[in-house]
């Protein structure tokens, strides 16, 4: 079953071949995962002029994971500079995990722009790359004191919290 993003063109990638051979075989393993979202379209109100909004849920379904099951709201808000600045991604406001900070932003190496950043990062780089944190959170990037403490120091009470989590977050299919 091949992944992509429902309704989005593949100016993003998603049906490059060109991607490196342990993207593909990467992308290929996550058979119970999928994206689906919208292609980025001016941002609403509210946003600042020249953002992009790009909503993507991410489902994240691998066998013998706690995240399985959860359909988790994604949203990528592009700048007029990319891809020379990576997209903002944020899931909703107190996400529970390590490497989200409380008001949902996600914090990813690759998503520095000061150091990880590259303008050749496609958005299906930084999909996978999310799916991946969630399931290894980095604990030397700690953004929410209340994951990392217990991905730490309690890890049955942190699975037990991303178990419930992925059932307030169902999937929609």
């Amino acid at each position: 079953m091949s992944r992509r993003l429902v309704g989005v063109p593949d100016l993003f990638g998603f049906g490059s071949r060109r991607a490196s051979s342990p993207s593909r075989r990467r992308w290929a393993t996550a058979r119970s995962t999928s994206w689906s979202g919208t292609a980025p379209s001016p941002a609403s109100k509210g946003m600042p002029r020249g953002y992009y909004l790009f909503n993507a849920g991410l489902t994240v379904a691998i066998y013998r994971t706690d995240w399985e099951g959860g359909y988790f709201p994604l949203t990528l808000h592009f700048s007029e500079d990319y891809p020379s600045k990576p997209p903002k991604c944020k899931f909703p406001t107190n996400f529970f995990h390590p490497n989200v900070y409380p008001s949902g932003t996600v914090c990813l190496s690759i998503l520095n722009e000061d150091s990880g950043w590259r303008p050749a990062i496609t958005v299906k780089q930084i999909l996978v790359g999310i799916q991946d944190l969630l399931d290894q959170p980095n604990p030397a990037d700690p953004a929410q004191t209340d994951g990392y403490h217990l991905f730490i120091q309690d890890p049955a009470e942190y699975k037990r919290r991303v178990r419930a989590q992925a059932k307030q977050y169902p999937a929609l299919v």
